[in-house]
């Protein structure tokens, strides 16, 4: 009977995204079941489960199909962490900024040198030390508002998580030139394509920015429509970056900053999210847990734990001794090194875009990315958590409609 689908169905684009929230929600719930522990490792075990390595609900394929969502997702997490940026603010307090490029420079000495001794090949020891600098905004953001945290280290650390990713970005972008030496690239390609990556993406979030404040100006009175402008831009900007083929990761985070830097009313930098910020991050990291290959730990799972604890311990020992020498008390400057323990999106999205680059050489490279990125999103948000509730700013406000505990 023709009138009849084949067998086995196929997957599509509806279908996948909502098992995702779905199961997420899910996920979610049980977590919350538990007081101590972040909904967003209910997520990412439920994704686990569903996923490739767990009961192959959510195959290889049906993953892909969610593949823009998920970029909008961190593109919209991205956004929201620039405007954390405040470059104005930076000139008047440079300490900010000394500590976290000490902080991210001694994250990439340290682990370059433990991959280096552990027989890893220099370039893929320098572009993995270059990712891990990045710490994860969607992990800062969610507990934040799960726990209701609100108070100067969540302020500062979010800057700092916006820097890290800046500069993990910069180092990244620099070590590019050797990785396309090494794979014999012709000589333009060496030097014009990381350039060309690092300018075209921030040429192209000056202009969504400008265009976006410029029309949020002409609408001033249509409150209402604010929202919708600052994710058409979003989308509009990733869409743009595909298109020209520069970084879709790297867009919207200096779409944020330009934004926060450019406008002088804040009609477009104070305008809430509300709840359906909360589906986003339901997606991302249901998406996150079903993309986690247990099969990688166990082949790379000693480089990953040393790869970890280097990172962990260079970017905690850091902070905290530069946070105590500018005053800090002991316990706020533990809490700021915590909060940049948690690694995920621009760490995978950059590791991909390596193995785009240069194909079989940067393999392994993704390989031990995604295997880090599995440890730290698992540990990164009892840490958050914990690290919020030593700062004394827990339940400060009340985030995503839950109550000053962090729960619903």
């Amino acid at each position: 009977m023709e009138f009849l689908p084949a067998w086995p169905l196929e997957y599509n684009t509806q279908f996948a995204f909502g098992l995702l929230l779905f199961a997420g929600v899910l996920g979610g719930y049980l977590a919350h079941r538990i007081s101590w522990l972040p909904s967003i490792t209910g997520f990412m075990a439920i994704g686990i489960l569903i996923g490739p390595s767990g009961t192959d609900l959510l195959t290889e394929d049906a993953l892909s199909l969610v593949r823009a969502v998920i970029d909008i997702s961190l593109g919209l997490i991205l956004y929201r962490l620039g405007l954390t940026l405040d470059l104005r603010a930076m000139v008047h307090d440079p300490r900010l900024l000394l500590t976290s490029l000490i902080e991210s420079g001694m994250t990439f000495i340290t682990t370059f040198g433990v991959l280096v001794w552990l027989g890893l090949p220099s370039l893929l020891a320098g572009l993995a030390a270059a990712i891990v600098i990045s710490s994860s905004p969607a992990i800062l953001i969610h507990v934040a508002h799960e726990v209701g945290a609100a108070g100067p280290v969540t302020e500062r650390t979010k800057e700092m998580v916006a820097l890290n990713n800046l500069f993990s970005f910069f180092a990244f972008s620099a070590l590019l030139p050797a990785g396309h030496l090494a794979a014999e690239a012709e000589q333009s390609t060496v030097w014009l394509q990381p350039l060309y990556q690092l300018l075209g993406s921030l040429a192209v979030a000056i202009v969504i920015a400008a265009i976006l404040v410029y029309v949020a100006r002409l609408t001033r009175k249509a409150s209402q429509y604010r929202l919708a402008l600052i994710i058409g831009a979003i989308m509009l900007g990733l869409g743009i970056a595909d298109a020209l083929d520069v970084s879709a990761l790297f867009v919207p985070l200096a779409l944020g900053v330009v934004v926060k830097n450019l406008e002088r009313e804040d009609l477009v930098s104070n305008v809430e999210f509300g709840e359906v910020f909360e589906l986003f991050f339901i997606v991302l990291f249901v998406y996150a847990g079903a993309k986690i290959h247990l099969e990688e730990l166990a082949t790379l799972g000693w480089v990953a734990l040393a790869l970890v604890s280097t990172r962990i311990a260079a970017k905690w020992l850091t902070v905290y001794g530069m946070t105590r020498w500018q005053g800090i008390a002991p316990r706020p400057a533990a809490a700021t090194g915590l909060l940049l323990i948690p690694m995920a999106g621009l760490a995978i999205g950059l590791a991909q875009t390596a193995e785009t680059l240069f194909a079989l050489e940067a393999a392994q490279l993704n390989a031990l990315i995604l295997a880090t990125v599995a440890i730290l999103e698992t540990i990164g948000p009892p840490i958050a958590g914990w690290a919020f509730r030593m700062a004394g700013e827990a339940g400060a406000k009340v985030g995503f409609g839950e109550t000053a505990d962090g729960k619903n």
